[in-house]
């Protein structure tokens, strides 16, 4: 294919349609800038991000709104309202419980024993994940028997909690801790083995110590996961509360939901089931937003 060569410019001075033309590019230049600067003021990226939240939100809702819809219609329609309150009618119990106080002092109680038995889980699972995954014998050792304790659930060892802690708070204490533990120590083994091994080589070529490099390189590279076990330990400590105060717990949000539903109080039941879940939704909500903030740096 022929080719031309570019045609070089007369030498003298510059005419002055020239200087003009390459004035007007100049400017043409500095407009498309600015016009591509000012769509993305602060303003514009506001009214942007405002249209996206308000679009998830709609995707989100769209689903929930349909699922309380139908629990509102069907009690009126085909099934019997005596096993299945209608939605509204939950709602109106739910506000009852708050205005009149009844529902505090069950909140209070299991909200307790959800904190300790999630912090029990937090000190025994992250040094353990982290030492198992870090030290590859140990490991070793111990992964037969985690494996074979993570896989019996908690209500099989529900006699063996009562048997050795008693009725008392601790029996319920240690359930929390065993069905919290597991999210926690698995995420943190995961997270502590899949280190970029490209970090731990540059660490080792500067001289780090072995101490130096667990602290400095494997434990900030584990966060992420560390947090993802933390949120997910958080949840299932508010799901196993009505596990633990199924025997001997005269309060708490699990046995507010027993009593009411040997007193056949189906809509108090329900309530309590709304109310539950909704802690657990907020609890895991404040989570997702510390994981974001305290590992920014890492793409999710």
């Amino acid at each position: 294919m022929a080719t031309t060569s570019p045609v070089l410019p007369a030498e003298g001075p510059v005419r002055d349609a020239d200087r003009n033309a390459v004035h007007d590019d100049a400017a043409a230049a500095d407009a498309a800038v600015a016009a591509g600067t000012g769509a993305r003021r602060p303003g514009a990226r506001v009214a942007v991000a405002a249209r996206t939240w308000a679009a998830r939100l709609f995707r989100r809702g769209v689903v929930l709104a349909a699922f309380f819809g139908l629990w509102e219609v069907l009690p009126r329609t085909v099934v019997n309202p005596g096993y299945l309150p209608p939605f509204s009618e939950v709602a109106r119990t739910v506000v009852d419980l708050f205005v009149s106080g009844e529902i505090y002092e069950h909140l209070a109680v299991s909200l307790q024993r959800s904190v300790e038995g999630f912090g029990l889980a937090v000190l025994v699972g992250i040094p353990l994940g982290l030492l198992m995954g870090g030290f590859r014998p140990l490991e070793e050792y111990l992964d037969p028997l985690v494996q074979t304790l993570r896989q019996t659930p908690v209500l099989a060892l529900f006699p063996v909690f009562i048997l050795c802690f008693g009725i008392g708070e601790l029996s319920k204490v240690m359930m929390i801790f065993w069905g919290t533990v597991w999210p926690i120590l698995l995420n943190t083994i995961s997270g502590t083995k899949s280190v970029d091994p490209v970090l731990i080589r540059s660490a080792r070529s500067l001289g780090i110590r072995r101490f130096q490099l667990f602290r400095l390189v494997v434990v900030p590279a584990t966060l992420p996961a560390v947090l993802t076990g933390v949120r997910l330990g958080a949840t299932f400590s508010v799901l196993m509360l009505v596990v633990a105060e199924y025997v001997g717990a005269k309060s708490g949000i699990g046995a507010f939901v027993i009593n009411s539903q040997y007193a056949f109080q189906i809509p108090k039941m329900y309530a309590a089931i709304v109310i539950l879940a909704a802690l657990g939704l907020s609890v895991n909500a404040l989570l997702v937003a510390l994981e974001r903030r305290a590992a920014r740096w890492k793409e999710y």
